[in-house]
């Protein structure tokens, strides 16, 4: 998996899948600049699936995404259902808050 800070890159998925698919290949986050800026939510790293219950852990660049700005994302993948699925299906572990809010 790569990422990238360019919203027009080509290898870029923006969906909610309806059918299972393998994880994409590249995702956006924001640059090294910007989440340097500092977080205004904790870095989290593991979120769970509250449809299937499935615990997925994200790499740093996209966690520290999250934390700077929590809303850059509409949705996210689940590593047990094998589908990209809107935020409001999944909460950060441990502690149990929304992702995304």
């Amino acid at each position: 998996m790569s990422y990238t800070t360019d919203p027009n890159h080509p290898d870029l998925v923006r969906r909610d899948d309806d059918a299972p698919r393998k994880q994409a290949e590249t995702y956006l986050v924001l640059s090294e600049e910007e989440r340097a800026k500092g977080f205004i939510r904790p870095v989290r790293r593991s979120y769970k699936h509250t449809i299937c219950g499935t615990v997925t852990t994200m790499g740093m660049a996209i966690a520290e995404t999250y934390a700077r700005d929590p809303q850059f994302y509409t949705g996210t993948y689940c590593c047990g259902c094998q589908m990209h699925r809107p935020l409001s299906e999944f909460t950060w572990e441990p502690d149990g808050s929304l992702v995304g809010s």
